[in-house]
């Protein structure tokens, strides 16, 4: 196992069930995001793309999301252009997907929904690396977060 995957069992608590390559680090070069691919070893459909990893942004997210952080980004952002971004996540994750691909696969989009905001981790690990996301945009904006 490489010392990327031995630092993100760490940070996840657990193995990854699935392959992943680091896509954002932190100032420290910790993995701080990381692309999933769109299946799990063992065959499992993965929804989520990019996966938050880094404990300080995790905690100023989950700190956020229990004072009411969905629904706030619900709210301002709107169900139009949440919809949108949705629709290029899972466009941007399907074209991992092998052509001729029988069988179960991923859903949705952020975070495995297509419709409004399940997860602002998900939201945001997608903004840092290089998605087109209002709510993840929205997210780094609240947590005092800019990306360089």
């Amino acid at each position: 196992m490489s010392a990327d995957a031995d630092t993100v069992a760490s940070l996840l608590g657990r193995r990854p069930e699935g392959r992943f390559e680091v896509v954002v680090r932190s100032e420290c070069g910790v993995p701080a995001v990381i692309c999933n691919e769109p299946f799990l070893i063992d065959g499992t459909p993965m929804p989520t793309l990019f996966w938050l990893v880094d404990p300080v942004l995790c905690a100023a997210v989950g700190r956020l999301e229990s004072g009411g952080g969905v629904r706030e980004a619900e709210s301002e952002i709107g169900p139009a252009a949440i919809g949108a971004a949705h629709a290029r996540y899972a466009r941007q994750r399907d074209a991992g997907i092998p052509s001729g691909h029988v069988g179960p696969a991923p859903e949705g989009g952020v975070g495995g929904t297509r419709i409004g905001v399940k997860c602002l981790h998900a939201h945001l690990a997608w903004w840092l690396a290089g998605g087109d996301d209002p709510v993840g945009s929205w997210t780094a904006s609240r947590i005092g977060l800019h990306q360089s």
